[in-house]
């Protein structure tokens, strides 16, 4: 048998196997992954319009009001992230609150503008303190994205005051929604 037609046999035998695996009537041992599930984030802003100036370095720089509904059954704890991936340093970490609970039997959570919820533990920022520090882009710029980012977990995190977003990052969760808004100075 020539070379050629040695690779030939080999490659119908190997199709041949593949067509036959196809029909099998075998179950498969392999599962797909658990779907995740879809949560709606809300706050005083529509996706993808002005951050109002009230949560921002030119206003009372204030936390937005956050709202997180269609929460996957079983979610203990919510983690709250707000980045600017626009940043000149890139995905400047603005926000990050940790052991936010959702209201018993609701399937929501709602944090409140400037609210700093009893339990809850603050991250730290990229401007090195704790807690919230709103939209200030450089003057002229163009405006930037601010990217809120809800976790839903399973169980609680265990972070402590001055986590990083790294720390965040690393969390398996349930679910996660982003609602993005944008701001900018003259």
């Amino acid at each position: 048998m020539t070379m050629r037609a040695t690779a030939l046999a080999i490659l119908a035998a190997a199709l041949g196997w593949t067509a036959a695996g196809c029909g099998s009537s075998a179950k498969s041992r392999t599962t797909a992954p658990p779907a995740r599930a879809s949560m709606a984030l809300t706050s005083d802003f529509t996706p993808g319009a002005t951050i109002p100036r009230v949560h921002t370095c030119d206003g009372r720089d204030i936390s937005p009001p956050v709202s997180a509904g269609g929460l996957p059954a079983g979610t203990k704890e919510l983690v709250v992230v707000m980045r600017d991936p626009d940043a000149p340093g890139g995905n400047f970490l603005h926000w990050a609150i940790a052991n936010v609970e959702p209201a018993p039997g609701s399937g929501r959570a709602t944090l409140r503008a400037g609210a700093i919820p009893a339990g809850t533990v603050q991250g730290r920022n990229s401007f090195g303190t704790l807690g919230y520090r709103g939209p200030c882009p450089p003057p002229g710029s163009a405006p930037h994205h601010y990217h809120i980012t809800v976790y839903a977990l399973s169980r609680p995190s265990m972070l402590k005051t001055g986590f990083s977003a790294d720390a965040v990052a690393a969390l398996p969760a349930l679910a996660t929604a982003t609602l993005i808004g944008l701001y900018g100075r003259r």
